[in-house]
């Protein structure tokens, strides 16, 4: 994303494509994980909030906005590929 600029351009969004859906697949298939401590209704009801999560965030062209979901989802993941959910809430 550039630099300075508040709202993203069609490229930049167009651009982002592509890291953001690997992103959602690689959290949905991370809930997958048997290491995961969550019955199978759990587990159906964190994708759903990913699916609205990400949905939200489809409609985001503010590039700090985006760059900040963005880091958000990795640092989820990150919390995911370790078999741990990530904390609710952040202090």
């Amino acid at each position: 994303m550039a630099k300075g600029l508040i709202w993203a351009t069609a490229e930049e969004l167009h651009n982002n494509r592509a890291r953001v859906l690997s992103l959602y697949r690689q959290v949905l298939r991370s809930l997958n994980s048997p290491d995961l401590p969550l019955t199978f209704a759990a587990r159906m009801a964190k994708k759903a909030e990913v699916r609205a999560m990400f949905w939200v965030g489809s409609d985001e062209r503010s590039t700090h906005n985006i760059a900040d979901l963005i880091d958000a989802a990795e640092y989820s993941l990150s919390f995911l590929k370790k078999g741990q959910l990530p904390p609710r809430y952040i202090t």
